[in-house]
């Protein structure tokens, strides 16, 4: 497609999605769930319950409860699957995919005002293909099509929100081409309402689908993309300072007036998250030792971040367990629904802090959080829910909230030092109520009262359960009771380790039900994992993070049990994720199985979230299970997957923070070696390679270097080697002093080609070569061969590409005072191969090669000359 034309039609489709609403802010801290449910069994979230609705759609026959709160919308929606992917191509229509959770309040707006109207519900059943997708049970495409929305957002060049819910329209073939969020259903403050959008998408779909299903494939390539990492071009060092660049970048955004980090002064009043994969870093790094030391900063800002969590109404000082975040800097009015991800992460987090400062207030909080899921999120048969709702009758956070009036009749003469303790002398800073919070040390008031902090413990515990008790009287909140595997991993690592540190053995015993539940429960007959449970139904293929978090849980029972068992379920099931998740051509871990439906991208992340990566947890199991049972082959694998992540880790590693982590823990490892790479005798022109690289790769440079070139874009990376490379010195010694010719002879895949330099039309990337000396060798007066003109469809003018074989030629110049010393020579070939229906990632490849350079007087002789002769003209 003509790149103008390109442009002129997303500003066209810009203005058919002018749905990024002004009051986004608003939106992400309300973003929670609904109200009118129960607690034990979702339903449509209308006025009318199951015996009067008037439409059941196919959402009935899903187990997930956020699915099933649509079942009586007449919409006429499918879940993700074969049948409406069939409708869509057999009919010709556009599929509008929606994604939420049952935790999600804008989820529950856009059903309440759009999916129950049935005048939008008749436009979008005949006009449309409607899925609905609960992203908790399909991970993999909520990441894919909320990468799809940064994507299209990034080309219209509006601002890059993302959230939920998220709404996109694909072609029938499932590529993306225009999307957003949550849409109203009438303008609102400069928003596109629904309908309209509806209808101008269709009219695009109508008038031109060439179009559209061109430019969808656009953004379906970038999101491919996006979503794969690259092999990195040379292996990095392993080592501390790594780790202790993490810990700085981490320790660097801390909030020193109210806690917490990923703090920027350019918006102070940004919403606070608990970050819980940053501060167990930070947590290691105090113990971690290190000549190098931060364990101080790190300190400070942890039990700051710690003590400011707790103390904040993020916390729930009645029931335990903590919120998803804080809408303000100071930590008091939540986003008020409960995630089981949070408390599990948070519950390890707190024991360990426990354990490292024995403050009776970490361990309160441990029990608190715990008790709260064994209490609330608990199935009989062992396993954990997955969150609590935040509103009730339409009001978020209305369940947790207190008026002065509630408090005072229900405490009587206690209220004055229940005030004091828990900031209801303060202004109200929620619009509902007073949201408990601490704005005292239990020490300070103690003092006050003239009486021991034990003593004053004793009557707010009292005063505590009492208000509770009131509060489970009121309308209970919905209950997301479907059961997730990586994230009952979470809460069984959480609770083994509370467990062992706090010496609760019903906690460890509590976790052990949850692991022998998934693993009786949540497997199929070759042992393979499910997703998810609910309904006595197990049901989707597990992903990476299921297997990662499980092994991390089945790890933390076997330390808190010293149980064969769990290190044999912990082996059995890292051998079976790596049989079915490792990529053997560039390493790391993909997120979904080698047999999972093919999707327009297959991601390998490494950034952590709300919940870790499971391509770091991964590392940290594997380094762990190498020191236990001495399979090397474990530590091999960790190995692999740091290199491949090396550039990330260098790059952003405050964003990958358990991959830093694991970069410690190799390094702290007994089975520690410190093999960088391949090397060889000097005076001998080789390369040297990382020790992962099969042995048989290695290649002479004398009489050629073999640069090994292959690479791919997401689930069809080629299976060949598309190009290989060959570099030809034309003298047998480097002359100092003088010069000497270099050839590079590029051998290209049939069918594939690499573009020209200079690259025509300008805006390709080119092929280039390049050199890097410790000696001050310098590369001059490359000459590039003259390409062959490739026509591509969409593109006015031909492309100027080298196709087969490509000769380039340089001039290496040798410092006169480099004679006699050895010299490790890297050579850079970067380009970029593409064929006919789509190009992979540009590719650098930097290799290293050792010699001699030659003496004064010593004899040099001319060598593969004809490599070095002037290029037939046609």
């Amino acid at each position: 497609m003509d790149c103008n034309q390109s442009i002129k039609w997303w500003l066209a489709l810009m203005l058919a999605t002018c749905f990024v609403s002004s009051n986004w802010n608003h939106q992400m801290l309300s973003a929670n769930d609904d109200s009118q449910k129960t607690t034990q069994q979702p339903s449509s979230s209308s006025s009318k319950d199951k015996e009067t609705a008037k439409f059941t759609n196919r959402l009935s026959k899903e187990t997930s409860p956020y699915l099933l709160l649509h079942q009586h919308n007449p919409v006429d929606w499918y879940p993700w699957g074969p049948e409406a992917f069939e409708k869509a191509k057999q009919e010709n229509k556009i599929i509008f995919l929606s994604i939420g959770y049952s935790s999600c309040y804008w989820c529950h707006v856009m059903e309440r005002l759009v999916f129950e109207n049935p005048e939008i519900a008749k436009y979008m059943n005949e006009n449309f293909v409607n899925i609905k997708v609960d992203r908790e049970e399909r991970p993999d495409i909520d990441d894919i099509y909320m990468t799809s929305l940064s994507v299209y957002f990034h080309l219209i060049g509006a601002p890059a929100n993302g959230g939920w819910p998220l709404s996109m329209f694909l072609t029938p073939e499932r590529e993306p081409f225009a999307g957003g969020t949550y849409f109203p259903p009438t303008d609102q403050g400069g928003q596109m309402s629904f309908p309209r959008v509806l209808q101008r998408v269709n009219q695009l779909w109508s008038a031109d689908k060439k179009q559209v299903q061109q430019s969808a494939t656009i953004i379906a390539k970038e999101v491919a993309r996006l979503q794969k990492e690259e092999a990195a071009s040379e292996p990095i060092s392993i080592e501390n300072k790594l780790v202790k660049a993490g810990v700085r970048s981490i320790n660097g955004s801390y909030d020193s007036e109210f806690g917490g980090i990923d703090f920027s002064e350019v918006t102070p009043n940004a919403p606070k998250f608990p970050t819980s994969s940053k501060l167990v870093l930070l947590q290691y790094d105090i113990e971690a030792p290190s000549e190098d030391t931060t364990s101080a900063e790190s300190a400070k800002v942890l039990y700051h971040t710690l003590d400011a969590m707790a103390n904040g109404g993020i916390y729930d000082h009645l029931g335990g367990g903590f919120h998803r975040y804080s809408t303000d800097r100071y930590w008091h009015v939540p986003h008020f629904e409960k995630m089981l991800y949070d408390n599990g992460q948070l519950a390890s987090l707190y024991a360990n802090a426990f354990a490292q400062t024995g403050k009776p207030q970490y361990k309160q909080v441990t029990e608190g959080i715990i008790d709260f899921v064994l209490r609330e999120l608990t199935d009989p048969q062992g396993g954990f829910y997955s969150a609590l709702d935040a509103e009730t009758e339409g009001v978020e956070g209305e369940h947790y909230a207190w008026s002065k009036a509630e408090l005072q009749t229900a405490l009587g003469d206690d209220y004055r030092l229940f005030a004091e303790f828990y900031g209801l002398n303060e202004p109200a800073r929620f619009e509902h109520g007073f949201v408990l919070h601490r704005v005292m040390s239990l020490e300070a008031l103690a003092e006050k009262q003239k009486t021991t902090p034990a003593a004053l413990e004793t009557k707010l515990v009292a005063m505590r359960q009492k208000l509770h008790t009131i509060r489970n009287k009121r309308k209970p909140l919905l209950k997301d009771d479907k059961i997730l595997t990586s994230w009952n991993g979470l809460m069984i690592e959480g609770m083994a380790t509370a467990g062992r540190l706090l010496k609760r053995p019903d906690y460890t015993a509590a976790a052990e039900n949850a692991a022998q539940f998934i693993l009786n429960q949540m497997r199929n007959d070759q042992g393979h994992l499910y997703r998810s449970y609910r309904s006595g139904q197990a049901r989707l293929n597990a992903y990476l993070d299921d297997y990662a978090f499980l092994v991390q849980g089945l790890l933390a029972l076997h330390e808190a049990t010293g149980k064969q068992h769990w290190l044999d379920q912990a082996q059995q099931l890292t051998d079976l994720q790596i049989e079915l998740f490792w990529d053997q051509k560039e390493h790391g871990f993909f997120f979904t199985t080698h047999d999972h439906e093919q999707l327009i991208a297959r991601t390998k992340n490494a950034y952590d979230a709300a919940i870790p990566s499971g391509n770091s947890i991964s590392v940290r199991n594997l380094i762990r299970l190498s020191e236990l049972t001495q399979d090397l082959k474990y530590r091999q694998h960790a190995d692999q997957t740091l290199q491949l992540f090396g550039r990330i880790i260098k790059r952003y590693p405050g964003r990958c923070a358990q991959l830093v982590q694991a970069v410690g823990e190799y390094l702290d490892s007994p089975l520690n070696q410190k093999q960088s790479s391949f090397s060889v005798p000097a005076g001998d022109f080789r390369l040297s390679f990382p020790v992962t690289v099969e042995a048989e790769q290695l290649a002479a440079v004398n009489p050629g270097i073999e640069l090994l070139a292959a690479a791919g874009l997401g689930q069809a990376s080629p299976k060949k080697k598309l190009v290989t490379a060959k570099a030809y010195l034309s003298v047998d010694k480097l002359p100092a002093g003088k010069t000497c010719q270099v050839a590079i002879v590029l051998a290209i895949e049939d069918s594939w080609h690499i573009n020209q330099n200079p690259p025509s039309p300008d805006f390709m990337v080119p092929t280039t070569f390049t050199i890097k000396s410790a000696q001050k060798i310098k590369l001059s007066k490359v000459k590039y061969p003259t390409g062959k003109a490739f026509k591509v469809a969409g593109f006015d003018e031909p492309l100027q590409v080298y196709e087969k074989q490509a000769i380039i030629r340089g001039t290496l110049t040798i410092p006169a005072d480099a004679a006699g010393k050895e010299e490790e020579l890297e050579l850079n070939v970067k380009y970029q191969a593409c064929n006919d229906k789509t190009c992979i990632r540009p590719t650098t490849v930097s290799l290293k090669g050792k010699f001699r350079i030659a003496k004064p007087g010593e004899p040099i002789r001319q060598v593969n000359q004809k490599w070095f002769q002037p290029e037939k003209k046609n």
